[in-house]
């Protein structure tokens, strides 16, 4: 019991930090331009001298090297999630016009508004770079397999050209984390003045997601939420099949037992934030988008104190 109510105690932090932007919402505090600027804060402005810093305090060259063969575990966990969503969708009758939708968000996770906030909360700063070999394969997945799924299900609607795939995949945060490789590859440490900015701007990184969530939530409206076919069948991708299946491929692997934790904690993470955005891109259906990124990042802050108990048993 000591480690699920370590682990609820981290969930707490997140849970009265959403709680706060929820709050401040209701208030008025906040509308579509302010929620998107927080967004951009988060992405663009702390999430990436968060990365630098905290790879370049953390790791050294030889840990980094360990890092990355083990992004092939996310990698085949979603695509075994995808081949799963595909025969589900016929098995549980979901709407033709959705189908895709439901696969992509079936299989892709929200590593960092959701996923990088609990991982600090519960595992701290060593969780970072496990978190990150995670977003990688999540967030190319996501713009290219991802897009493509929900692109099926949308009528006439902007397209992305190749080039705009690339800049979402090479997002601020992924460039963040690749020059913090760099900097620990050749071994050059930042000036204190550098150093010391990026720890102050890193230090917004985890408040602004929650509270970005927070406004989210209170957004998409609690009224909307509904079970169905549909809205079951993501929750128990997200929160049943992606994390037994995380856990039977890193179970017996040999690396570290942090990132075995993190890796399947990633794994059962909420829906994307920004499955509603390209859903609306394509004229898909994107208030079951909102209503999935709702539903499924609520029951996170359930699901994840249950799940922290399971992985002390099993890795």
């Amino acid at each position: 019991m000591g480690i699920f109510f370590e682990s609820a105690q981290g969930v707490l932090i997140i849970i009265l930090m959403v709680a706060v932007g929820y709050v401040l919402a209701g208030k008025g505090w906040f509308n579509e331009n302010s929620t998107r600027l927080l967004a951009k804060l988060v992405t663009q402005i702390a999430l990436p001298p968060y990365m630098i810093i905290s790879i370049t305090r953390d790791f050294s060259k030889r840990e980094l090297y360990a890092l990355l063969p083990d992004l092939r575990f996310p990698v085949i966990s979603m695509m075994l999630l995808m081949i799963l969503a595909w025969g589900l969708v016929y098995v549980l009758r979901i709407d033709p016009s959705r189908r895709g939708l439901f696969t992509s968000m079936f299989f892709n996770s929200n590593t960092v508004f959701v996923g990088l906030p609990i991982n600090m909360a519960i595992f701290g700063t060593k969780s970072l770079p496990y978190v990150l070999v995670y977003y990688m394969a999540n967030t190319t997945i996501f713009w290219t397999i991802g897009v493509y799924f929900i692109q099926r299900d949308g009528s006439v609607g902007e397209h992305l050209t190749f080039g705009m795939i690339l800049r979402k995949i090479f997002s601020a945060p992924l460039i963040g984390f690749m020059i913090g490789v760099v900097l620990v590859l050749i071994n050059v440490h930042l000036p204190k003045f550098l150093n010391q900015t990026f720890t102050y701007l890193g230090g917004l990184t985890i408040p602004l997601s929650m509270l970005f969530i927070g406004v989210s939530v209170y957004n998409a409206g609690l009224k909307n939420m509904r079970l169905n076919r549909s809205s079951l069948g993501v929750l128990s991708g997200r929160f049943i099949f992606a994390p037994v299946l995380m856990i039977l491929l890193v179970m017996h692997a040999d690396m570290p037992t942090l990132m075995k934790q993190v890796f399947i904690l990633q794994s059962c993470m909420p829906v994307m934030t920004n499955a509603p955005v390209v859903a609306k891109l394509y004229h898909a259906d994107a208030d079951f988008a909102s209503i999935m990124v709702t539903e499924t990042t609520l029951m996170s802050l359930i699901v994840v104190p249950i799940m922290m108990v399971l992985i002390q048993k099993v890795v």
